[in-house]
């Protein structure tokens, strides 16, 4: 029985590195280069808000796919399972898109490097 068990468990780490490359792939066909835009008169500086409130752009499924992609090859793989099974799912195209954000914010508030 542990020789099924040890096989089921490999499969199950290859699904997730299918995933990961799934999103490291989407990542990169979806990365356009930024456009050179030329160059405008610098102004004033407008004076900035000492504590302004973090604002996240919601991402789509693809955008959060390929983020949560690279968390994971960053070293976070298994905070990024764990977080994914936290909201429901064994993989990530179990989870519910209603789940999206606070999965985002949940990964964004891991490092980038570890």
């Amino acid at each position: 029985m542990g020789k099924v068990k040890l096989l089921l468990d490999v499969i199950e780490d290859i699904r997730s590195l299918a995933d990961s490359l799934e999103a490291v792939a989407d990542a990169m066909t979806h990365s356009d280069p930024p456009a050179a835009e030329p160059e405008a008169p610098k102004a004033a500086p407008t004076p900035v808000n000492e504590d302004p409130a973090p604002t996240t752009k919601a991402m789509s499924k693809e955008e959060l796919r390929a983020f949560l992609g690279e968390k994971s090859l960053a070293g976070h793989r298994d905070t990024i399972q764990a977080l994914i099974r936290k909201y429901g799912g064994k993989k990530f195209s179990d989870v519910d898109p209603s789940h999206y954000p606070a999965l985002q914010k949940d990964a964004e508030e891991l490092p980038d490097a570890t």
